[in-house]
């Protein structure tokens, strides 16, 4: 991977990131750079540690060794009120939705809200969240709606509305797409481009769906062997030699995902 990347134009650093579960290694000198304003896939084989990264980098998962910086701050050893500022500029999608059951929509929404700005007026609060919901697609009336009555597409799009709910720089998606039906992906997919075109978002997405890969990623960082391996383009993974890239993107599934020869993805 190329290290020569200007520090204004990163919206995540990370350098020599180790990290572990006891005796269990789960990233080794991992390094990373993911450009502002760019949509970057994250994929790699089942164990390879790809949410764990995700969560180094929000600080939900310590790091043993290492660095990482969001938009040129270090997010290690930071004071509390520093860390708030920081987290200010992300939200998170996580696999699911991670909705809280007992809340609605609305609720949820309102939930980092209640967190960043508690001296907002209850009937802000109310007017950003009913604005987030038709932003992500959602019907009106699914704001006084609990998860359990919400479709799998719904609940994403929901979570997807909470991470946005304070107007974030950085947007970090985990598997977003997973259990959706194929149109339902698709749907997804062109809203995730749409919102990060619009609102200037860089967007960090991991991802197993070759689909989601082809019709939005800027670039592609292949997990391995306890570190990133290669990122680029699409087409630059194709030129690698490593066996599980060209298994990845050339084996049965891959070839279906890849648009048409001589033309771009018509999809």
């Amino acid at each position: 991977m190329s290290g020569g990347e200007q520090g204004e134009d990163l919206a995540i650093c990370v350098r020599g990131l180790r990290t572990s579960f006891g005796d269990q290694v789960v990233h080794e000198g991992l390094d990373l750079d993911v450009r502002r304003g760019e949509i970057l896939g994250v994929v790699g084989g089942s164990g390879t540690g790809k949410s764990v990264l995700m969560r180094a980098i929000i600080g939900l998962q310590p790091a043993d060794e290492g660095e990482i910086s969001v938009f040129g701050e270090s997010t290690l050893n930071r004071d509390d009120e520093d860390t708030l500022a920081l987290r200010r500029r992300w939200g998170v999608l996580f696999q699911g939705g991670a909705l809280f059951s007992t809340l609605t929509v609305t609720e949820n929404i309102e939930v980092p809200l209640r967190e960043f700005y508690p001296q907002l007026a209850p009937h802000l609060r109310d007017e950003i969240a009913a604005y987030k919901i038709r932003m992500t697609g959602l019907p009106a009336d699914a704001g006084p709606k609990f998860p359990a009555e919400l479709s799998g597409g719904m609940k994403k799009r929901a979570g997807l509305a909470r991470a946005l709910a304070i107007d974030p720089d950085l947007l970090f998606l985990d598997e977003p797409t997973a259990g959706l039906d194929p149109i339902g992906a698709a749907a997804f997919d062109e809203r995730t481009r749409q919102l990060q075109q619009t609102l200037g978002l860089t967007v960090f997405l991991i991802t197993h769906d070759l689909d989601t890969l082809h019709a939005i990623c800027d670039r592609v960082a292949v997990l391995a062997d306890k570190r990133v391996i290669a990122v680029g383009t699409i087409d630059d993974l194709l030129a690698t030699e490593h066996p599980w890239i060209q298994e990845y993107f050339n084996g049965p599934r891959g070839r279906a995902a890849q648009p048409p020869k001589g033309g771009k993805d018509q999809r």
